[in-house]
């Protein structure tokens, strides 16, 4: 089983080939080869440090509210 993360960028390389992407304060840079367009603020999914393709803003974070919350439930 294979799992893709959305993720925000929030820096793009100049030669727009990578991006650096936080999630929780944990910062990664990661290959932008496989998308077009892509920008700072937006969200992408992240697969073994590529960006598979450009994501919803309202999709990721209804995504990742719902991964906090399995960690949660893990927790309790």
């Amino acid at each position: 089983m294979c799992l893709a993360l959305p993720i925000q960028i929030i820096e793009i390389s100049d030669d727009q080939q990578n991006a650096t992407v936080s999630l929780d304060g944990i910062r990664k840079e990661i290959s932008l080869a496989l998308v077009e367009g892509v920008e700072v603020g937006n969200y992408v999914l992240l697969h073994v440090g590529y960006a598979l393709s450009k994501v919803d803003e309202a999709e990721a974070e209804k995504t990742l509210a719902l991964f906090a919350e399995m960690g949660t439930l893990e927790e309790g």
